[in-house]
């Protein structure tokens, strides 16, 4: 850590330690620290006052017990997260993560990223995360409704429309939002429709929350490439995954002109130079919730899957990595590189190692971090929270229109910021920093809280 400023120094080695065993969050905090340096030099208050100490420690940790029974009548035991990170420019704002994976470390991580993300929107949303190592996959509607109940029931008395507003995240969509926000009102005795994001079009949910991250991601790549003369036109993409994110990653890119043709998931990827078929990936994925494999079956042609392999291996223009984070090594980052791959967008979030990211910077391909380029799903959540608070609904266009917009927004200022700190072009650097000031100043103006 040799490249960091002295004083950041200090606060890395602090975070290593009261936080053992973390990894992913010691890489997220690391990532952040490395771009801090030309800021502490310029604003010496920044780490006079602590900020930075106080931006690596939660506001609030919670963590509980979940309780269900499954459909045989046995009893299940679950562990529940909710990390409220920074609320210094609005309530907390983030996902619920359902996966087996799903620790403190991770929760701690998606937390920290998700400050900064918020704060690049310019919308008035702070920054948590939670989740519980619960896998929805392979359970029933029923079993699904009663963990997801149990886990309500302790959460509840956490959040609030101005207090803590969750959402989706992997393994939790529409149906769990459902479930959850249903327990809320059954005990709170409220319809406070502002305390969940992510919901149904019928009870309070906003137009494009479905396809906002993935449609976020494309507008944000449309900016890179606008931004040096050219377009989607003819491009060739490859996504990871073949969730929420990816399926409407897919489904932009096609419509401004470019070409998806490999998409995955983790049993491996589907390849079909045509141009995945849109229709068909989301009857298997959002219908039948059925694997990746299924895709060639019912697409036949030319589409191959290929099984237990890197989606990375196959040549493309524009890599967007929109599964789950770490999942591109420096091996996949020498493939991608070697196919003459010229943009990295993440999707997801911190899906390259630290490794795959200084491996994109010496070979002059145009990286853009999570924190900017997949801050679409959580905007537009801001504005589902906009339109429940004044009980009105946007049509679609006029919310996608808003979305683009922010997108926009949110490159530009990564871009200026990066040329006003010495970084022309390094979007990790202007994410980074942006995301930051706007948080420090906050942070700042509200004294020692």
């Amino acid at each position: 850590m040799a490249e960091l400023h002295p004083k950041l120094q200090a606060i890395f080695e602090e975070v290593t330690r009261r936080n053992a065993g973390e990894t992913e969050f010691h890489q997220a905090v690391t990532e952040v620290l490395m771009s801090l340096g030309p800021v502490v030099a310029k604003h010496p208050e920044y780490a006079d006052n602590a900020v930075i100490r106080r931006l690596c420690e939660p506001e609030r940790q919670i963590i509980f017990r979940v309780p269900w029974h499954d459909d045989s009548g046995t009893v299940q035991i679950n562990r529940g997260f909710r990390v409220e990170f920074n609320s210094a420019l609005g309530p907390f704002k983030g996902g619920l993560r359902f996966h087996p994976s799903v620790y403190l470390g991770i929760v701690k991580f998606l937390g920290f990223e998700q400050i900064f993300k918020n704060s690049l929107t310019g919308l008035p949303i702070g920054g948590g995360k939670g989740g519980s190592d619960f896998d929805p996959k392979g359970r029933s509607d029923a079993e699904v409704m009663r963990f997801c109940q149990s886990f309500m029931t302790e959460l509840y008395r956490h959040i609030g429309e101005y207090t803590d507003v969750p959402a989706g995240d992997i393994g939790v969509g529409m149906r769990e939002i459902g479930y959850m926000f249903g327990q809320y009102k059954r005990i709170t005795n409220r319809y406070e429709s502002g305390v969940f994001t992510g919901k149904g079009l019928t009870w309070g949910g906003s137009q494009v929350r479905t396809e906002a991250t993935g449609y976020g991601t494309v507008f944000f790549v449309d900016e890179i490439l606008r931004a040096t003369g050219q377009s989607f036109d003819g491009k060739r993409v490859v996504v990871s995954g073949s969730g929420n994110v990816a399926i409407y990653a897919i489904e932009k890119v096609h419509a401004l002109g470019g070409i998806v043709v490999a998409c995955s998931d983790s049993g491996g990827y589907v390849v079909d130079d045509k141009g995945i078929d849109l229709d068909i990936l989301k009857e298997i994925k959002e219908v039948h919730r059925g694997r990746i494999d299924d895709y060639v079956e019912a697409r036949g042609g030319t589409s191959q899957f290929v099984a237990d392999r890197s989606v990375w291996e196959v040549p493309c223009d524009i890599a967007l990595p929109c599964a789950t984070q770490n999942e591109v090594s420096g091996t996949d980052a020498g493939l991608l590189i070697e196919s003459g791959c010229r943009i990295v967008a993440e999707g997801a979030n911190m899906p390259c190692t630290p490794e795959a990211v200084k491996l994109f910077d010496q070979a002059g391909v145009t990286f853009a971090p999570g924190k900017a380029v997949n801050a679409g799903g959580v905007a537009t959540s801001a504005l589902e929270m906009q339109q429940n608070a004044s009980r009105d609904s946007w049509t679609f266009d006029e919310t996608e229109e808003r979305l683009a917009e922010i997108m926009r927004r949110i490159h530009d200022r990564c871009l200026s910021t990066a040329d006003e700190y010495g970084q022309p072009g390094n979007y990790v650097a202007g994410a980074n920093i942006a995301g930051f000031i706007r948080v420090a100043d906050a942070m700042l103006a509200l004294g020692l809280v």
